[in-house]
């Protein structure tokens, strides 16, 4: 499933599931979504939400490129597997 993709200006995001759904008159969209949560975007310029399927990517960032909706998903502070472990296990 390919990730909806959100362009942001700044490394502190934030997501709730619902704020891109319209509402009218009194009517809170987020009751529609999930608890609202807090994420840094990292060195590797995007962030995946633990909880629905949005992608933030930090405009002029390392992951502000064509094919960003191909990179493994990430939620705030997991490793994308972009970094090689040196030591040994055993």
């Amino acid at each position: 499933m390919v990730p909806e993709i959100i362009k942001v200006e700044t490394r502190r995001v934030s997501c709730d599931g619902a704020s891109s759904i319209r509402g009218g008159k009194g009517y809170r969209p987020a009751a529609l979504g999930h608890p609202r949560v807090f994420m840094e975007i990292d060195e590797h310029g995007y962030v995946d939400c633990g909880y629905c399927d949005r992608r933030f990517v930090l405009r002029g960032g390392a992951a502000d490129t064509p094919g960003i909706e191909l990179k493994p998903d990430i939620a705030a502070g997991s490793d994308p597997g972009f970094a090689k472990s040196s030591g040994s296990d055993a």
